[in-house]
């Protein structure tokens, strides 16, 4: 069957369709963006602006035309932080279905941490044992470790790239003084995850890293895919910290032409450079090892696993109208 899967994300709206059945792994057909950056569109309230709601909806609409046209057998839309954390998410939520049809289901962040570990897990197998996941968005940064498809332990912290940009490293480039500000801050949050929410878990035998951010930043450090087998190169925190002061003195519309970062990642690509390296020296990781599967990959493997099994956990609900 062929699944659509639209993602409405804090930086980009994000329609992925695949071809999907039981046994198989699922088999992309189709990709498309629209680029959001939501986090430029909040009032002083913490709302979504009416600028910021046109381009949701208008993005909303793009990804519904393709999928008509595609004709999927079934569409799931999901939200995630910058609307499920918006003073007005729920008018958001309401004016979307009244306007287009669809029905989006909000993950929280509990949802996105175990969604994502699924999908990771999925694609390393059961020999990568006991594994950290760093998971950084644009609202929200995700930590999630187990042994397991499902995490053990996960939390969501308000520290994604495009909302730590917008509370630190407004200024393009950012000064010296903002930096070292966001990296004091999310160091004192990840000191205290680690010595409370991860105190009893094992040292994990793998440290994973996903999403379009910390791909990004692994492909700047570490070069393309292997040419032969198509594995992304591992992000090491010694390159992260060799690349994070020369990003520091350039404008977003400079780091665009570095290799890897897209231009409507270039904005806040520093601040989540911050994050990362923050995160990676707290939790003692040198080396990430990075997933090409995340959320929308997760979404996708649960729907299969209904299709096959009883057991399984109930997929997200369509978002088609009946």
């Amino acid at each position: 069957m062929r699944l659509g899967i639209i993602d409405v994300g804090s930086n980009t709206v994000h329609l992925l369709v695949v071809d999907a059945r039981p046994g198989s792994s699922p088999v992309p057909y189709h990709s498309q963006r629209s680029v959001l950056r939501l986090m430029r569109y909040l009032a002083p309230d913490e709302s979504i602006t009416e600028e910021g709601v046109a381009l949701i909806l208008t993005s909303l609409r793009e990804a519904v035309a393709q999928v008509e046209e595609i004709q999927v057998d079934d569409l799931i839309v999901t939200v995630t932080s910058a609307i499920r954390e918006a003073a007005n998410g729920e008018e958001v939520l309401a004016r979307v279905e009244r306007e287009t049809g669809l029905r989006p289901q909000v993950l929280s962040g509990e949802d996105e941490a175990r969604i994502t570990m699924l999908a990771v897990r999925r694609w390393l197998g059961w020999s990568a044992g006991e594994i950290l996941l760093f998971d950084i968005g644009g609202g929200s940064f995700e930590i999630a470790q187990g042994a397991d498809e499902y995490p053990d332990v996960q939390v969501s912290l308000p520290l994604g790239a495009g909302r730590s940009t917008i509370n630190y490293l407004i200024e393009d480039p950012p000064p010296q003084e903002a930096i070292l500000d966001l990296r004091e801050h999310a160091t004192q949050v990840f000191t205290e995850v680690r010595d409370t929410t991860f105190a009893e878990r094992p040292k994990p035998k793998r440290v994973v890293g996903t999403s379009k951010t910390i791909r990004s930043l692994a492909r700047l450090i570490g070069g393309p895919p292997d040419p032969d087998t198509g594995d992304l190169a591992p992000l090491h925190y010694a390159g992260l910290r060799e690349w994070e002061p020369v990003m520091a003195r350039m404008p977003s519309d400079v780091r665009k032409f570095l290799p890897g970062i897209t231009p409507e990642r270039a904005y806040q690509i520093m601040a989540g450079a911050v994050v990362l390296r923050s995160a990676m020296k707290v939790f003692k990781v040198p080396t990430l090892t990075i997933s090409p599967w995340a959320l929308r990959e997760g979404i996708v493997l649960r729907y299969i696993d209904s299709l096959d099994s009883t057991g399984a956990e109930p997929p997200l609900q369509s978002s088609m109208q009946p």
